[in-house]
């Protein structure tokens, strides 16, 4: 569960990290009357759960508070990344000497957390670290020792921040323990001239299975806590996560689907998301799986990568043919079925004989394959590599 700005503002004001003085709204009008208590001259912030804020005009300076009011009304209905924008902050400005980066994130990989610094905080630390990855510090945390005051001083020093940013970091790490977040994130976590240290913006990602014990945010999820996508899959009863890629990936089991993501990464191609249909592969839930995947426009095409076992392959590729009667396919589709009855289950794609499907025999090949079609369909646009820190 992501937390809005506003909300992760609340929790660093908690842990006793330097914020500056904010109002929120959800109208114009309260915007200038927000403005006018925080003193005329405010920076007005658009409230999504999502990153790119800046660049999508969503963050804008207002001289005075008749200012706030007309950017507040440019900003608010705006569409940033899919979320509508329902709520600006109004924060009073700051007098930047220095923007930091910094965050921490739970590292699946190593079943431990990592702790992100970088001395170029801001709008462009995607592109740090992308062309210059050296400028940003992955210092491991050992959860049992946690971040003491020698471990903060070790991250700061290793990503460049100044001394003063030793006390903040050892209390966003409070905040991640005791509030039950996977990520913690500051950018940009300024110095000012006056030589304070403020965190002027905040990402908190908590976790899901916490929920009963964090109500304070909602024990459920809203229509806008989620990715539209994964709004529309939840819907369906899919277990579907949005990731920012071009090949659009289905498979039978949470190990099989991990794998899949590894292996189109190492073919110069992104998986746009992971989606397990588990034992089920009726032509229902394929037509839901497909129909969900397809409305994704960074999707160039579709791995369907199935293991026949409880479920034999010549039923998954029935419900492939059966949901192809009932979904518009746009995109190339690379199938490749293994296990009980896969011969049969390709025998069954080939007689239908899509022009878009396309089939594979290893889960490689198939990968290379979809990853090849991407690309191609992609054009000069090509693919980036994955980062893993966000902008505002």
């Amino acid at each position: 569960m992501d937390l809005y700005e506003h909300q992760a503002r609340e929790l660093f004001e908690e842990y006793g990290i330097l914020v500056p003085k904010a109002e929120v709204t959800d109208s114009p009008t309260g915007a200038r009357e927000s403005a006018r208590r925080l003193g005329g001259r405010v920076v007005v912030k658009a409230q999504v759960k999502t990153g790119g804020r800046g660049k999508a005009g969503g963050v804008k300076l207002a001289a005075d508070p008749a200012a706030a009011e007309l950017t507040a009304r440019q900003i608010l209905g705006m569409d940033i990344k899919g979320h509508t924008v329902h709520k600006v902050m109004l924060a009073q400005p700051v007098d930047i000497d220095g923007e930091f980066y910094v965050s921490y994130v739970l590292d699946r990989a190593s079943g431990s957390f990592l702790a992100i610094a970088s001395a170029e905080g801001g709008m462009e630390i995607e592109e740090v670290a992308a062309t210059r990855p050296e400028a940003v510090a992955r210092i491991p945390i050992d959860p049992a020792e946690g971040v003491t005051t020698a471990k903060a001083a070790q991250i700061a020093e290793a990503g460049g921040l100044p001394p003063q940013t030793v006390d903040v970091l050892v209390r966003l790490w409070q905040v991640l323990t005791r509030e039950d977040a996977l990520l913690v994130e500051v950018n940009p976590l300024v110095r000012t001239a006056q030589g304070q240290i403020l965190a002027l913006d905040g990402k908190v990602t908590l976790d899901d299975n916490a929920r009963f014990r964090q109500s304070r945010w909602g024990s459920e999820p809203t229509e806008h806590d989620e990715d539209p996508l994964e709004a529309a899959a939840a819907a369906k009863g899919l277990n579907y996560v949005k990731l920012d890629g071009e090949v659009g990936i289905i498979g039978n089991g949470a190990g099989l689907v991990m794998s899949t993501l590894d292996v189109v990464a190492g073919c110069s191609a992104r998986p746009a998301n992971f989606l397990d249909i588990g034992g089920g592969a009726s032509a229902q839930v394929m037509a839901d799986g497909l129909s969900v995947i397809l409305s994704d426009p960074a999707v160039k095409s579709v791995f369907v990568n199935v293991f026949g076992g409880i479920t034999a392959c010549d039923a998954v590729a029935d419900g492939i043919v059966q949901a192809l009667d009932s979904v518009h396919l746009t995109k190339p589709l690379v199938v490749r079925l293994d296990g009980n009855n896969a011969v049969r289950g390709r025998a069954i794609l080939d007689g239908r004989a899509h022009p878009l499907v396309q089939q594979a025999t290893t889960m490689d090949g198939a990968a290379r394959r979809a990853a090849a079609l991407a690309n191609a369909t992609a054009g000069s646009a090509g693919v980036a590599g994955t980062a893993s820190i966000s902008g505002s």
